[in-house]
């Protein structure tokens, strides 16, 4: 996906009021992201994202153990200047399913079983609980 498109359809799904919001949240996002993600789930996730947004999630934040839902939302939070709870869930979702359309049903599959129940909803994804 190319990176001014991945960037739009951030910025209309989380509303944002420039491609900066939508650029920092999707940037933050996926850092936290690719720390949960290992192996070959995670190339090929950064396989189908732009080329800046693969090198941020190839090269994570780091977490110490995997995050329930909950948590990945406020580590979202503490991460994005002035960001709440409730905002960073409207960041979260907003990337994530982004990124689960580029990555194909099939990917997201295997991107959700890696992390902790939950996610599917981050994803845009209810349906595979």
């Amino acid at each position: 996906m190319r990176w001014d498109a991945f960037l739009e359809q951030v910025q209309e799904r989380g509303e944002y009021g420039t491609p900066q919001e939508a650029e920092r949240a999707a940037c933050t996002v996926l850092a936290l992201l690719g720390a949960h993600l290992v192996g070959v789930v995670r190339a090929e996730l950064a396989a189908r994202l732009p080329e800046t947004f693969a090198v941020i999630l190839l090269n994570p934040l780091q977490a110490t153990e995997p995050l329930s839902p909950e948590r990945f939302l406020r580590a979202t939070a503490a991460w994005i200047e002035g960001a709440t709870e409730k905002t960073a869930a409207w960041d979260v979702s907003a990337v994530l399913s982004v990124a689960a359309d580029a990555a194909g049903e099939e990917l997201t599959q295997r991107i959700l079983l890696q992390l902790p129940p939950g996610y599917d909803l981050l994803f845009g994804r209810p349906e595979h609980t």
